[in-house]
């Protein structure tokens, strides 16, 4: 047995993490329950739950309407501020609103609708899917023929000669996820937000599994545009909002397709027609869901308080134990990796692949209390949150998984997949 493999390296390994006291700042209720999909859903803050309280007893229940000129309406702008800090964007070009589905449509259609001298919107089929079926849906509302053009991949590492051969002066917007979903690969933002500029196309970046495990800079690299959700690594709670991103120099030259009385300059005048906020708020449409967005805060100053440099490296270590750990148990095993073996270009979750992934899962959710997800075909799915995931809960996470494969555990159950999977 390598040193790697024993328990006590892990335990090494803890003793040593400048950041382990952030776990104590999450509801951890069960011990003996390894969660490792914090890239679907972060875990709870307990300052999260004290809030909670707060927001529906006090603030709604004691404050009533006058919450809204007690620090509500704020709340969006304020938010989004913070999370500029995560992504190296300034707090007037970040706002919470809506869902990342909805932000990418809006800012999607703002973009084609710019570059209306151009019939084509380049990605990837690396993109999460429901991205691919707002591109289509923007490309049938534009007001011109507008073709979605799906560069393929390697199913694993994005594309980068491909999509430099498909951008072109025909394209009006490059969508992509920073961090893709199943694989976990990670663009240079940098230089493909130079590809699209150097054509004269807009750049869309859905950071979504990137925002809290991985330092950004949207000003460094140039970026024009990007959404991202708040309830995975952000830690904001289920379905919480989700944020845009509108590089200032921008604001004034696209339109919301959504327009809304949150977006007028004067919303409360309730004017006829309808004049454009001058800055970030003109892309807001409806009211906000102050409990849900409030609750996002507490999670995000954690992240703030860790730093972005100490999370990430510390990922990048775990991933790196995780996948040496799969090398030396799991490889043999008939398990494959289905991420990028660069730590450069690897987020922070790892995939696996088994041809009985899914039965897998299922007998270590149900068997061992180890919580990944699974993406079709054979994913397994590993996400690691640095601020609260040990790396004892990564090696007993895999020990378990050899489990589950030595004892065949997983022949117990169903091909039938769940609805959520």
């Amino acid at each position: 047995m390598s040193e790697l493999t024993d328990l006590a390296y892990a335990q090494k390994l803890d003793a040593e993490d400048p950041l382990a006291h952030f776990r104590e700042q999450f509801v951890i209720n069960d011990p003996d329950l390894i969660y490792l999909d914090g890239n679907s859903l972060g875990r709870l803050p307990k300052k999260s739950g004290r809030l909670a309280q707060d927001l529906i007893e006090r603030q709604w229940g004691e404050r009533l309407i006058s919450g809204w000129n007690e620090g509500w309406i704020e709340l969006q702008a304020q938010i989004g501020g913070k999370i500029g800090q995560l992504i190296g964007a300034d707090a007037d070009e970040v706002i919470v609103a809506d869902s990342t589905s909805i932000n990418l449509f809006k800012l999607a259609l703002a973009a084609v609708n710019y570059n209306d001298g151009r019939s084509k919107i380049v990605t990837d089929d690396l993109n999460f899917p429901s991205d691919l079926y707002i591109l289509h849906g923007v490309a049938r509302l534009a007001r011109r023929p507008l073709q979605v053009q799906i560069v393929p991949s390697d199913g694993i590492h994005g594309p980068v000669e491909a999509l430099t051969q498909a951008i072109d002066e025909d394209t009006a917007l490059v969508a992509l996820s920073h961090t893709v979903f199943k694989s976990s690969y990670t663009y240079d933002m940098t230089a493909v937000t130079q590809l699209a500029q150097d054509a004269g196309a807009l750049m869309l970046w859905d950071m979504s599994h990137s925002v809290g495990s991985i330092p950004a800079n949207l000003h460094a690299a140039n970026a024009p545009l990007a959404v991202g959700c708040t309830y995975k690594y952000l830690n904001g709670g289920p379905g919480s909002p989700a944020f845009l991103y509108v590089q200032r120099k921008w604001q004034a030259k696209l339109g919301n397709p959504i327009t809304g009385w949150m977006g007028h300059e004067n919303m409360f005048e309730f004017a006829l027609d309808y004049q454009r906020d001058a800055g970030l708020r003109h892309f807001l449409t409806g009211t906000p869901p102050i409990l849900s967005i409030a609750l996002i805060e507490p999670g995000m100053n954690l992240l703030l308080d860790a730093g972005m440099d100490a999370l990430r490296a510390k990922s990048v270590r775990q991933t790196s134990y995780l996948i040496d750990l799969w090398r030396e148990w799991l490889a043999p095993l008939g398990f494959r990796l289905n991420s990028p073996v660069e730590t450069a270009v690897r987020g922070s979750h790892v995939s696996l692949g088994h041809d009985d992934g899914w039965r897998i899962s299922q007998a270590l959710i149900n068997e061992m209390r180890v919580i990944p997800d699974f993406r079709k075909p054979d994913n397994i799915r590993l996400g690691i949150a640095a601020i609260y995931t040990r790396y004892t809960d990564i090696h007993e996470a895999m020990s378990r998984l050899r489990r589950v494969m030595d004892e065949k555990l997983y022949e117990r159950y169903s091909l039938v997949e769940n609805v959520v999977t």
